[in-house]
């Protein structure tokens, strides 16, 4: 079969032939319907060095994934073949507290994991594949009636992921409250949604591409701004002075965070999930006060499920390109380019 493979580090990836593979004990054979094309892969292709990592190329890219069933191993009590269906991507050991509360990207015991700090497309291969084996039957998720998984692949991250930064910060998102996400593109425009499907709260999205501010301002946001001089003291105003009382920064630059502790209010939340590879200085004047500073990684399984029950009653919908398999790179390229709009998805046997 065919897979979009990362042969070293410090490269980009190329298709190539691999054998297909086959269920064992336990696990499930899912053939790959989407496979979302995230900025976390360039990460790997361009940064990454030996060591870095529990674990190193060559393995297929791939992360975020949605297919069907195609066969399951011994000792699989189902979901049956054919059932449409999304994968949790971290895999963890499965039997410390973090796992067993679902929350496998936390997993405290990496060296009983089927790969350490790692999972689909990250040590193990991932879903840009015709097929995608899943070492355990419990990352395996059945799609809700009537969600198409090449929708639901980009969920199971760049929803996952701002749906856990959102849900975090529920208590603070009440009707008088606002939330101000930065960076509307993958990641971003699903949590301008996430925000507006879950909460009461006001939405400002802040992002340099008129396209972008475009989309937020069609998805629900109340004031899409771009980022520059006087864009805090435009939201200061928006929120009669106090600030964002959460603030979601999807890029994680040394810009970004700045702005993000410039428009935080007083006992607010800044959570960071981009890894634009910024810092943020912190010291009693800083921040404001009792503003809590966090980061997140992807989210829990039980998290999930609800993303993809919000996308299935019409709450979220996902701005995606269609690539084939054979165009994947040219994909990366573009997110490189930063002229995708929305979440590329890679489709290697979609019906």
């Amino acid at each position: 079969m065919r897979a979009v493979r990362l042969l070293e580090w410090h490269s980009d990836p190329v298709v190539t032939e691999v054998d297909p593979p086959e269920p064992g004990h336990g696990q499930v054979l899912v053939r790959v319907g989407g496979a979302g094309v995230c900025h976390s892969d360039l990460h790997l292709m361009r940064e990454f060095d030996r060591g870095d990592m529990p674990w190193n190329p060559p393995f297929t890219l791939g992360h975020e994934n949605a297919g069907w069933v195609e066969r399951v191993g011994t000792g699989v009590d189902g979901p049956a073949p054919g059932t449409p269906v999304a994968i949790y991507g971290p895999w963890g050991c499965g039997v410390c507290q973090y796992c067993l509360r679902g929350v496998e990207t936390y997993c405290e015991r990496p060296e009983a994991a089927p790969v350490p700090r790692g999972g689909a497309g990250l040590g193990l291969d991932g879903g840009m594949a015709e097929y995608l084996l899943v070492p355990h039957a419990r990352h395996v998720l059945p799609l809700p009636e009537g969600l198409d998984p090449v929708l639901a692949a980009p969920l199971t991250d760049a929803g996952l992921t701002p749906y856990h930064a959102v849900r975090r910060s529920w208590a603070k998102l009440t009707p008088s409250a606002t939330a101000a996400v930065i960076g509307i593109g993958g990641l971003g425009h699903l949590a301008v949604q996430i925000v507006k499907a879950t909460t009461a709260a006001r939405v400002v999205a802040v992002d340099t591409r008129s396209e972008a501010l475009e989309l937020a301002r069609n998805l629900g946001a109340d004031l899409a701004v771009p980022p520059g001089a006087g864009v805090a003291e435009r939201i200061r105003d928006l929120t009669d002075g106090r600030g964002a009382d959460v603030v979601i920064d999807c890029v994680g630059t040394g810009d970004t965070l700045d702005l993000a502790a410039a428009i935080g209010r007083v006992l607010g939340d800044l959570t960071i999930v981009g890894l634009g590879g910024g810092t943020l200085p912190v010291s009693f004047f800083s921040l404001p006060y009792e503003m809590s500073v966090q980061t997140t990684y992807w989210g829990g399984r039980f998290e999930l499920i609800e993303v993809l029950e919000l996308a299935a009653r019409g709450l979220l919908r996902t701005e995606i390109a269609r690539y084939g398999l054979d165009e994947a790179v040219e994909a990366y390229h573009r997110l490189e380019e930063g002229t995708l709009t929305g979440r590329a998805v890679v489709t290697p046997s979609a019906e």
